[in-house]
């Protein structure tokens, strides 16, 4: 009798404290005070080369139909690697990894969902995403920045995107980078 007490005592303790430590799935409301929010400009280069060596964009998927118009429907992986300057020597700084879906029937248009990882530098470890639609013919054009992590944490903002060189017959291209963070 004395120790089927005991085990009843203890199993009622127990549910007790559990059921008073137990507060759902979420913590009480409470205000958001936001640290000072921080504007960086970055510059560099991104190459995207398609074909020959050190391949960095492939085609991963294609829709099922013939000759889609300006390649619409592909969908690309890519791990395009950053640098300080145009050159492909250049020091790495980073990459950029993500998908590039072919979207424009009329007009060769990629929507772009990358990440920009640094891997050198003052901001190593962090990174900026964009989500955005690239017209990559048009010379010049502009992606959003959607987020970010480490040093760009919460990160909005733009990209400025200038063609450097691009060859039509391979698909390989440099582009040049002209980023403005607004971040906490």
């Amino acid at each position: 009798m004395n120790r089927t007490l005991i085990v009843a005592w203890i199993l009622i303790l127990s549910t007790a404290v559990a059921l008073t430590g137990c507060q759902g799935y979420y913590s009480n409301t409470v205000s958001y005070v936001p640290p000072p929010k921080k504007v960086t400009h970055l510059h560099f280069f991104l190459h995207d080369t398609l074909s020959g060596k050190n391949v960095s964009t492939v085609l991963v998927a294609r829709p099922n139909i013939t000759n889609p118009p300006n390649g619409f429907g592909n969908v690309f992986a890519t791990n395009d690697p950053l640098t300080v300057g145009p050159e492909p020597i250049s020091d790495v700084i980073g990459n950029a990894q993500g998908l590039g879906v072919s979207t424009g029937q009329d007009v060769v248009t990629l929507v772009l969902l990358f990440d920009f990882g640094f891997t050198k530098g003052e901001f190593k470890g962090s990174s900026f995403s964009v989500l955005s639609r690239n017209p990559i013919l048009e010379k010049e054009r502009e992606l959003a920045v959607v987020g970010g992590r480490g040093k760009f944490r919460m990160a909005t903002g733009f990209a400025q995107l200038k063609t450097y060189l691009a060859n039509g017959t391979s698909g390989n291209a440099i582009v040049e980078y002209h980023v403005t963070l607004i971040h906490h």
